[in-house]
């Protein structure tokens, strides 16, 4: 079955993005694409992972299976209302605070961790 959804992004919350995005593009020889204080990214070209300052961040107490975990994933679609309803059918729900809802949707999965879906631009 063909699927509607492409990854373009993972985005992980935490204290430092600047840093956290110069380990990463090290380790990945990925670019630094963007960095300040509030938000970095590094990117290959094709896909990218994003770096949000979260004032509050602690970090995940793995392995404890307790502790939650701080990511989502973005996901672009060529139609909003079309891919919401398909990952409503698929189990996810919409919350109902929206920050941007003309131009991208959060929406949980299954197991309650947010991922937005993103009109392509």
């Amino acid at each position: 079955m063909p699927g509607f959804a492409q990854l373009i992004m993972v985005s992980i919350d935490c204290a430092d993005p600047a840093r956290l995005a110069s380990f990463y593009a090290a380790i990945t020889g990925w670019d630094v694409t963007h960095s300040q204080d509030e938000y970095a990214m590094i990117s290959d070209g094709t896909s990218s992972i994003g770096f949000g300052r979260i004032e509050a961040h602690a970090p995940v107490g793995w392995p404890d299976e307790s502790s939650p975990k701080r990511f989502h994933l973005d996901f672009y679609v060529d139609d909003l209302d079309a891919a919401e309803a398909r990952c409503v059918e698929l189990g996810a729900t919409r919350p109902a605070q929206q920050p941007n809802p003309e131009r991208w949707r959060v929406l949980l999965d299954p197991s309650g961790h947010p991922f937005d879906i993103c009109l392509r631009s």
